[in-house]
This record gives C-alpha cells, sequence and structure tokens, in this order.
C-alpha cells in the first residue's frame, strides 16, 4: 500500500531546537548576570534539559498542568521559592532571548516543498498545541500542514500508539498509509513502527557504528538528511537513494 502523507516532529526534526536552546539559554545567562554562577551556557542547558524532562514527566502523569511545570522548571533550576508571577516572568524572559534564534533546518523547505504535490502531511508533537501552532506559524511553515496534533491535548504522548494513531484520524489515513517522521530512535522511530506506520527515523547525529539496540529501537529507516526521505516514499525526486538499515 503506497504511502500517502507525512506526520512530523517539530522539534529537532523541522525545528532547530537544540541550536535555538543553547544560544537562547547563553543570551537568557547573560541577561540575568547568571552565566558565571552556572559555570557555561552548555553545563547550564544540560541542568535545564534534566529538570525539562523530569517536570515534563509530572505534566504527563497528570501531576501538575502545563504551566505549572514551566514554573517549576524555573524554580527548580534557580532554586529558589519564586512565586507564580515571578516564575512566569523569568520563563517569559528565557523564551523571548530563545525566541530569537528559530530556525527550520537547511533541509526542510526543499523536502516540504517537493513533497507538495503527492502527500499530506500533518504534525505530531509531544508538546502543546499553543507551543507548536506558534512555532511554525513564526517560522512560515504552518499552512503546510493539515492537522497539528500534540500531547498536551490529546491526553497521550509519543511512544503510545495512540497518539500516533490520532495523527493518522485526523488525516482520514490508516496507519499503512502514513509515514511518521521524528529526530528520537525509541520515541518517535519505534513507537511509529509499533503503530504500524511507515517510521522514519532523522538522525543528524553524524555517528558511526550505532549499536544494536538503538538500530532496533529506530525502525526500519534511518537517514541523515531529509533529502533522503522522498525516495523511501516513493516519490520522484532528485535527491538520490535513500539510506535504510534493519
Amino acid at each position: 500500500m503506497s504511502i500517502r502523507a507525512v506526520v512530523w516532529d517539530v522539534d529537532d526534526t523541522l525545528f532547530n531546537y537544540t541550536a535555538a536552546d543553547l544560544a537562547g539559554m547563553r543570551q537568557h545567562l547573560v541577561a540575568e548576570g547568571l552565566l558565571e554562577a552556572q559555570g557555561s551556557a552548555d553545563r547550564a542547558l544540560l541542568r535545564w534539559r534534566e529538570i525539562t524532562d523530569a517536570q515534563w514527566a509530572r505534566f504527563a502523569a497528570g501531576e501538575i498542568g502545563f504551566q505549572e511545570q514551566r514554573r517549576d522548571r524555573v524554580r527548580v533550576f534557580l532554586g529558589e521559592e519564586l512565586t507564580d508571577a515571578e516564575a512566569d516572568a523569568w520563563f517569559d524572559r528565557y523564551i523571548g532571548h530563545y525566541e530569537t534564534a528559530w530556525a527550520l533546518f537547511p533541509d526542510v523547505l526543499p523536502v516540504l516543498d517537493l513533497l507538495a504535490a503527492s502527500h499530506r502531511h500533518g504534525v505530531l508533537s509531544n508538546s502543546s498545541i499553543r507551543v507548536q501552532e506558534r512555532k511554525l506559524r513564526v517560522l512560515g511553515v504552518r499552512d503546510r500542514f493539515e492537522s497539528v496534533l500534540c500531547a498536551a491535548e490529546l491526553g497521550v504522548h509519543k511512544p503510545d500508539a495512540q497518539a500516533f494513531h490520532a495523527a493518522c484520524d485526523a488525516l482520514g489515513l490508516p496507519p499503512e498509509q502514513v509515514a511518521y517522521v521524528g529526530d528520537h530512535p525509541e520515541i518517535d522511530g519505534r513507537g511509529a513502527a509499533d503503530a504500524g506506520m511507515l517510521s522514519v527515523w532523522i538522525d543528524r547525529s553524524d555517528r558511526d557504528g550505532l549499536g544494536a539496540a538503538e538500530r532496533a529501537a529506530a525502525g526500519p529507516h534511518r537517514i541523515a538528511s531529509l533529502a533522503e526521505l522522498p525516495a523511501i516514499l516513493g516519490a520522484d525526486t532528485r535527491f538520490g537513494a535513500p539510506s535504510t538499515f534493519g
């Protein structure tokens, strides 16, 4: 059965989240007078990411709301008992710096242009509509996608098959007619494969010698650039052959 649609992850798939997060954190720490106390922007970002993962897990479990997980990220990071208003203000200042560094990966627009006539497109993200709708609009690509679904509103997160199936339902297509493209080998790669979709793992790390467990987690297709995607989908392409494994 042919692939008729592509559902996309956003962060570190379409949008260069890692680079924007590092640049934004560095600018924010300088503006707040915190860079020296944190040691370096890289160290601070690592801590911020760890705290984010922990607070997001609480949100995913239904323990706290979306705004509260943001506030608690700030409180834990600073080690201070801030009021809600103080935490919101600090986070908003951080977001301001982070947004100045927003950018798509350079391979995104060429592949979306190439696939525009042959495939339908949607988004499935482990974030919130509020965050990702704004991001896609600022980046100038919201109109490329028929649907945008996010975990915060769905009440279910990748790699749960229900999340992937919801994205397929939004397009009115069965999973076997939909490809999913994401940057995480387990959450995106294995999750989409287990949900019955064509799973494509975009691995921009330039790593060699993947272990067997990582290969198994990623599903059947691993690519280093989105330029390889059209050939996997069977679309007419000028980009060349796909990189596959498994």
